[in-house]
């Protein structure tokens, strides 16, 4: 079995998943606009350059997402994409990319259970909990 995160987004897709290829280190393995599918006359003229599928490899995870058609999109709530590192450096570089315009919640910092530990919401409207392991924190003192 796999699991992968799907996100949805209202018309960022490509400008999100563009961000995420470098923020993260990541590969765009495809990307699909609504225009070069079958579905293309169910979305107005002005949505059809916008993706309907797209597929990142980030090491061994696959993150996917598209632009949900006109009037179907729902602000993120009740999750979070949890990335973890397990060196201190590169958690707080991903970090401070991934917080780039967005907001906050809980700076990145050492906790009872990590080296490092941060929570945010991307520009894009994405919550992430970034977190460096233990191991990581013998290797950085």
């Amino acid at each position: 079995m796999q699991m992968n995160p799907y996100l949805i987004f209202n018309g960022q897709c490509e400008a999100a998943f563009k961000f995420y290829e470098k923020a993260l280190g990541g590969k765009i393995e495809s990307m699909s606009t609504w225009e070069t599918s079958p579905m293309s006359e169910q979305v107005p003229a002005e949505w059809r350059g916008k993706i309907i599928h797209a597929q990142m490899r980030i090491g061994d995870m696959l993150l996917f997402g598209s632009d949900t058609a006109p009037g179907h999109y729902k602000e993120p709530q009740g999750f979070s994409i949890s990335l973890g590192t397990k060196d201190v450096a590169e958690t707080e570089r991903i970090f401070q990319e991934l917080s780039q315009n967005g907001r906050v919640q809980m700076a990145i910092q050492k906790t009872f259970w990590s080296a490092r530990f941060g929570m945010l919401v991307d520009q894009f409207g994405i919550p992430w909990m970034v977190n460096c392991g233990q191991a990581a924190e013998a290797a950085a003192s």
